[in-house]
């Protein structure tokens, strides 16, 4: 099996939730690593693939918000500084997409949960290196998680959509 690494400045971690149920909070995790074995990916059913995510490094480019996402209230950083998934099975569905099922640990819960993936193709960067796409996505219900906080509205409803919805893009080459 060969390792293959992450072009940092090509692939991100997105997530998205609902607010006070009618528009949409974006963020993304700006500090993360893995660790992907395969012996081909253009065939991904041969991988083996970890992320880990500093769950400080949240993003949503209001800073009030982070620091509430990294308290006690929702990912407790200080407590749970990472966030991991391990793959456990990859099938293919298609000649493009794949669904990933793998362990995701976040806080002290962990539960199985599927990305859709799907492999944009294969090329070779200007430096000469051969260079794989991939866009996996899943959405999870962060309460399962214990991300349980919550305000309720005086319109109805309440402030935080318990559904997020995660986008992994990833760009990786051989090691």
């Amino acid at each position: 099996m060969a390792k293959w690494n992450i072009d940092l400045g090509h692939s991100a971690i997105n997530f998205q939730v609902k607010h006070m149920m009618v528009s949409k909070v974006k963020g993304v995790f700006d500090t993360y690593s893995a660790d992907i074995e395969a012996a081909d990916l253009a065939d991904l059913t041969t991988a083996n693939i970890s992320f880990t995510i500093d769950a400080a490094s949240i993003n949503t480019r209001s800073e009030d918000r982070d620091n509430h996402l990294k308290a006690a209230d929702f990912f407790d950083t200080e407590k749970y500084p990472t966030i991991t998934f391990k793959s456990s099975s990859i099938t293919k569905k298609s000649d493009d997409e794949y669904a990933v099922t793998g362990d995701l640990t976040i806080k002290d819960v962990t539960k199985s949960v599927t990305f859709n993936t799907e492999f944009n193709g294969k090329g070779t960067n200007p430096w000469g290196q051969e260079v794989y796409g991939f866009e996996s996505t899943t959405t999870i219900n962060r309460e399962e998680f214990g991300l349980t906080w919550n305000a309720a509205l005086e319109t109805g409803g309440v402030l935080v959509g318990k559904d997020i919805k995660i986008s992994v893009e990833l760009e990786v080459n051989p090691a």
